[in-house]
């Protein structure tokens, strides 16, 4: 929004984490991406994502969503064409953005698929937790499905691991210093002698060392799979952004996870 671009966040996500982030109570929202799927549900009255469309304090549009959205899932089950219920949704106001994101949920479903087939483009949120790797299989094969039985060939464009190094920095292993056998550095070890590292001392070393191997495993084997893959450091400012309900390039640009999203969001721009 800061590029003057038209920005409109579709919540396809019964958490709601887009909608509060963008400053709206996913509770006092009243219409939502609920009765916008719902809407191709006989007997249920017609909402398109018009009519639920809310303004934010960002400047960012907003379709929100709230825990009602669970609901509506089993229901799609009944509809033959229920993929591309998403898609026809926003066949509407396309014109009116210049990015439309749409977030779905971490588990795999029905807004899932609706998600990837409505997207032009396709960007994997991941966190850096021993699971993304199979979270990643699972996706390969939602992947696949979709090839077989919708025709839509997916092809993601960018992998995103949050959280990088969150609690620490993994895998920094000071290395051990020379010892010094000059007659002062006899002198001040007889004088001033160093503390012995402890068993916790060593043990923090190897487990930081284990974490940093596991990392960097992690990291390789996901940039085989992707053609561009950003590691989003951890900040404290993101949670502070999050509960000011404004995107972090509003409240803390310079932070180490608003520059990484600042290069996110100059790549994601050159698809429009």
């Amino acid at each position: 929004m800061q590029a003057g671009r038209r920005v409109l966040v579709v919540d396809c996500d019964p958490q709601a984490n887009a909608t509060s982030g963008l400053g709206i109570s996913p509770e006092s929202v009243g219409r939502n991406m609920y009765d916008v799927f719902m809407s191709r549900v006989e007997g249920f009255p017609s909402v398109g994502i018009n009519d639920i469309i809310r303004k934010t304090a960002s400047g960012i549009d907003c379709a929100p969503s709230n825990l009602d959205l669970v609901g509506a899932e089993p229901y799609l089950y009944q509809i033959d064409t229920r993929a591309g219920v998403l898609n026809n949704a926003l066949g509407d106001i396309r014109q009116r953005y210049d990015l439309i994101l749409i977030d779905t949920p971490p588990s795999m479903g029905q807004f899932v698929i609706n998600g990837l087939f409505a997207a032009d483009h396709v960007v994997v949120a991941l966190d850096s937790g021993s699971f993304a790797l199979h979270g990643i299989t699972t996706l390969s094969t939602i992947f696949d499905d979709m090839k077989q039985d919708l025709g839509k060939e997916i092809h993601v464009d960018m992998a995103i691991i949050s959280r990088w190094g969150e609690g620490g920095t993994f895998g920094e292993i000071v290395p051990d210093q020379p010892e010094d056998t000059s007659f002062l550095g006899r002198i001040l070890r007889i004088f001033l002698p160093g503390r012995a590292p402890t068993p916790e001392d060593v043990s923090g070393r190897e487990e930081r060392g284990k974490e940093g191997e596991r990392l960097s495993m992690m990291l390789a084997a996901i940039r085989l799979r992707f053609p561009l893959v950003y590691t989003v450091p951890y900040s404290p400012e993101v949670y502070e952004a999050q509960k000011q309900g404004m995107p972090i390039s509003h409240v803390a640009p310079e932070s180490g996870a608003g520059k990484v999203y600042r290069t996110i969001a100059d790549e994601v721009m050159k698809w429009t």
